[in-house]
């Protein structure tokens, strides 16, 4: 944490440029060949213009446009150098977020459903949203932070300037505004913990009670806390995610989000459950869990590439120029982590985890997982960096510091939870069950 607070440090003080800084830095690249160096070259005044202008009105006016256009690009520039550690701790702190969440929601899917395989692994599942507060509580604040301490950095629908001169922004402002965006955040959030909150409080008092009444209370809250995690769930993709693209929408993308959350947070449960066993703390869990688990570690892969090529394909096809924008972007500029998330998290997920054998071996799986979950990162970076940096990407310091920051956070948060309670529920109907889980 503290090695990834300075780096974030480190990138937040460096990424103020002056304007003869980019400037500068335009004219290395224009010199180097390719990038925007080369459109601030074309667009930038030269002596003969000026030359020209003073002996030509109506060059003189050219030239006067093309100081303009000069100074607009290199503005444009510098402020997508600001936005990079902005970005780069939104991407981060979004990502292990979301971890917490999908694990939540996995967590409420295996109650409500009664699910036999997976109790011995509750207490595992409960450590791991115990940072859906925190990480939540974090992301909204940076996301607001970044329009009023910051300069619009994330969401260009928060600057009154553009809304201003914006007629599609403009019309969205009864959703898209501060007062809004907070409100909505905190009534997500709230919702979230209730649930976290008293599901864990009924697991923990059906450990000592007579009764299966705790049970049934957590029955019943998990089946309505799933109705409302399906709604907020979207509307938080729609607020997080989708407005730092305020001009393009999805009717898929709450899925799309879904499954990528989903996926890795059910490689999480496997990563940890390993690691704990490997240290001799869950000695009730056996190979059939890990497979299980594995098993639906594979399902979502797939899952999330379904809605991937449906979402694209879909906008590819229809071709309107409203919605193919945002691939364009992400073809051009994006390229290479575009096309190597659909690797990560489909072309190797389905290799290595088809055969039924491969999911009972740990350090395959673990191999596997760490593969996904920097694919998911992948998506998230796509998803935030083409509209706050454009081709301004890398990953560098701003990026690793950001993911070091909150996965030392991540991981005390965690494993502080899961110190807290027996790491097995003993009074749960089906630990039993469980226990003597088999093929």
């Amino acid at each position: 944490m503290l090695l990834g607070a300075i780096g974030v440090g480190y990138g937040f003080m460096t990424s103020h440029l002056s304007f003869e800084e980019v400037e500068h830095l335009l004219a290395e690249e224009s010199h180097h060949g390719g990038g925007h160096g080369e459109e601030a070259a074309h667009a930038a005044p030269t002596h003969d213009a000026h030359a020209v202008a003073d002996s030509h009105d109506n060059h003189g006016d050219t030239a006067h446009a093309e100081v303009d256009e000069h100074k607009e690009h290199v503005e444009h520039v510098q402020h997508q150098i600001a936005n990079r550690p902005w970005s780069a701790l939104y991407v981060a702190a979004f990502f292990f977020m979301m971890i917490a969440l999908g694990v939540l929601a996995f967590y409420a899917i295996q109650i409500a459903s009664q699910a036999g395989w997976s109790p011995v692994l509750f207490r595992v599942m409960e450590g791991i949203t115990a940072y859906m507060l925190p990480g939540a509580l974090i992301v909204l604040a940076i996301a607001v932070a970044s329009g009023t301490i910051g300069h619009y950095n994330i969401f260009i629908w928060m600057d009154p300037e553009v809304v201003a001169h914006d007629k599609l922004i403009a019309g969205k402002t009864g959703w898209l505004n501060i007062g809004g965006f907070v409100i909505r955040g905190l009534i997500f959030i709230g919702g979230w913990y209730a649930y976290r909150h008293f599901s864990r409080k009924f697991s923990i008092a059906q450990d000592i009670a007579e009764d299966k009444s705790n049970f049934k209370k957590s029955f019943r809250i998990s089946a309505a806390f799933l109705v409302f995690f399906i709604y907020t769930e979207s509307m938080m993709s729609w607020d997080w995610i989708m407005s730092v693209d305020p001009h393009w929408f999805s009717t898929l993308f709450g899925w799309y989000v879904f499954a990528s959350m989903f996926v890795s947070g059910i490689t999480v449960i496997a990563l940890i459950t390993i690691y704990l066993k490997s240290r001799n703390y869950l000695e009730f869990v056996n190979e059939n869990h890990l497979h299980d688990v594995a098993k639906f570690m594979f399902a979502f892969s797939i899952f999330w590439t379904y809605l991937w090529f449906s979402q694209f394909m879909l906008i590819w096809y229809s071709n309107i120029p409203e919605e193919v924008t945002y691939f364009v972007t992400r073809f051009q500029d994006y390229k290479l982590p575009f096309l190597g998330m659909v690797v990560m998290n489909f072309v190797f997920p389905i290799l290595m985890l088809m055969n039924a054998d491969y999911k009972r071996m740990p350090w395959f799986v673990v191999m596997a997982g760490l593969v996904i979950l920097f694919g998911h990162y992948i998506d998230i970076f796509n998803m935030i960096m083409p509209a706050t940096v454009g081709d301004r990407w890398f990953i560098g310091i701003p990026e690793i510091s950001s993911i070091l920051l909150f996965a030392g956070l991540f991981i005390f948060v965690v494993f502080s939870a899961l110190t807290k309670a027996p790491l097995l529920v003993k009074g749960y109907p089906f630990r039993k069950e469980s226990e003597e889980f088999h093929y």
